[in-house]
């Protein structure tokens, strides 16, 4: 038989009873992050934009954003004047994707805080003088883990570009832009200097310029001289990456309302600086340009804005370049609607095997949460007006995504197709043997509906170019088999026009 407990015992354990329950509904609280920063990533008060980011993965390092598929958690704070230690909370209330603070999974994720001082670069996260805290790894539950504390103590440094011999960095204030922005802005390119370079010092060379897709930036480089890139198909040639990077996106070289003259500022002041100073021949018979995706319609737009300046564009898997087909939106009808299709269907913007993997709905959300630098509205950076409050004027409503016909209407000027049509008196005889535009059957990104309606109009102009639609091939059309065959058509271009004197 059992001793019962003496009568002090059991009102003890009575009252642990009671309170037993209170103090485990005390700890399950919705999640929150308590922020704090640190004198040394800034003494003066933080106005901006506050992120917390997290990552099932198990990341060490300060990844530069979220991913585009299979997003993890992040949200954002808009704060003024927060000061230095000062606590700060950011939970349920704040922007989130694709979900709220007190909706997280249970799960355990990696977590890192972010401020943004808005410096310039396309990046919220990994922008230079960016502060941001220690990775913590814990696991959390949105309904019942409380508050988490994160300090912001770490101010980010961007990686360097390491000079090699033939590798260099180009670096330049930009006159025209910094008249623009009101602030030092610059021009970055990487230049990889052909094998007799240093043996050859009066021998002057012809020039390609390479602009990256979306993210990519000057860095390239060292990868374009791992390649060999500066022996094009027997000719020895320059190469030149280009930084396309800028804080709302990729501005595409083309001059525009909110991201100021990056085409003049790269015709007028980088190429004649890097064809001076490395001892390029300095004519457009001996100049190309290439690029992919975004860079793809840059390397396309640049070739058709300034068509005395580069002997031919070897553009892939280039963005809208028809905006009837604007990655399956016809912007041309009033009623067009970015996220849904006329059946009231969802519209994708990424397939994979022929399956939709991602939709323009949540994209444009998570796009709100980042603030600045998607890829969708550095569309609208690139090609709206500015608006009344100093930011681009938006082409689509973010809670409907019904399109602004009048915004839409104004996107004409950069529409690459009715420039060809309007201007083809002049330009078509500047461009003859000039236009190489290729992408794949099943572009990832829906691209090849506008480069095949391009190619109709090309033909209806008489136009020779050369406009290929690969069957079968995706995004990724930049293998070594397409760079080979670019290769081979530039130096045949060169060989075919050059002057004799070069």
């Amino acid at each position: 038989m059992l001793t019962p407990l003496p009568r002090s015992y059991q009102r003890l354990a009575c009252w642990l009873l009671l309170l037993f329950p209170a103090s485990v509904a005390a700890q399950q609280r919705p999640l929150e992050f308590r922020l704090t920063f640190d004198r040394a990533v800034s003494e003066k008060p933080f106005t901006g934009r506050v992120y917390v980011m997290l990552f099932k993965q198990d990341v060490k390092e300060l990844r530069s954003g979220p991913s585009w598929i299979g997003t993890d958690p992040f949200f954002a704070l808009d704060v003024k004047d927060w000061q230095p230690d000062r606590p700060l909370v950011l939970g349920a209330k704040a922007l989130g994707f694709p979900v709220a603070t007190d909706k997280v999974a249970k799960a355990t994720y990696s977590i890192q805080a972010v401020m943004d001082f808005n410096r310039g670069d396309r990046s919220f996260s990994t922008s230079e003088g960016n502060g941001y805290s220690r990775t913590v790894r814990r696991e959390l539950d949105g309904a019942t883990t409380g508050t988490v504390e994160l300090r912001i103590d770490q101010v980010y440094k961007a990686k360097p570009f390491v000079e090699t011999e033939r590798v260099k960095l180009v670096d330049m204030e930009s006159k025209l832009l910094t008249a623009f922005h009101g602030r030092s802005t610059r021009l970055r390119a990487g230049v990889v200097l052909p094998r007799s370079y240093a043996t050859e010092p009066r021998r002057r060379y012809p020039v390609v310029y390479e602009i990256p897709g979306f993210g990519g930036r000057h860095y390239g480089a060292h990868g374009a001289a791992e390649r060999d890139a500066t022996n094009v198909a027997g000719v020895e040639m320059i190469y030149v990456v280009l930084d396309p990077d800028c804080r709302l996106g990729h501005h595409v070289f083309a001059d525009s309302a909110n991201n100021g003259p990056c085409g003049r500022a790269l015709i007028e002041e980088l190429i004649p600086h890097i064809e001076s100073k490395y001892r390029g021949i300095g004519t457009a018979q001996a100049r190309f340009v290439t690029g992919h995706s975004s860079g793809g319609w840059s390397s396309l737009w640049l070739q058709v804005t300034y068509p005395d300046s580069f002997n031919g564009v070897w553009s892939t898997s280039p963005d809208p370049v028809d905006f009837r087909d604007f990655q399956r939106i016809d912007l041309t009808k009033p009623d067009a609607n970015m996220f849904l299709d006329a059946k009231g269907d969802r519209r994708p913007i990424a397939r994979a095997g022929g399956k939709a993997i991602l939709f323009y709905r949540p994209f444009s959300d998570m796009e709100e949460v980042m603030g600045h630098g998607g890829q969708l509205a550095s569309f609208e950076a690139v090609f709206s007006a500015r608006g009344k409050d100093g930011r681009p004027r938006k082409l689509w409503d973010r809670a409907t995504g019904a399109i602004d016909a009048e915004v839409a209407k104004s996107w004409d000027r950069y529409n690459i197709r009715i420039v060809f049509e309007s201007n083809w008196k002049t330009l078509g005889p500047k461009l003859a043997g000039k236009l190489h535009i290729w992408t794949g059957g099943e572009d990832t990104f829906y691209l090849e509906g506008a480069v095949k309606l391009l190619k109709e109009s090309l033909q209806r102009l008489g136009s020779d170019a050369d406009v290929a639609i690969f069957p079968g091939r995706t995004h990724g059309l930049r293998d070594k088999v397409i760079l080979d065959r670019i290769a081979r058509q530039m130096a045949e271009r060169y060989r075919l026009t050059r002057p004799r004197t070069e």
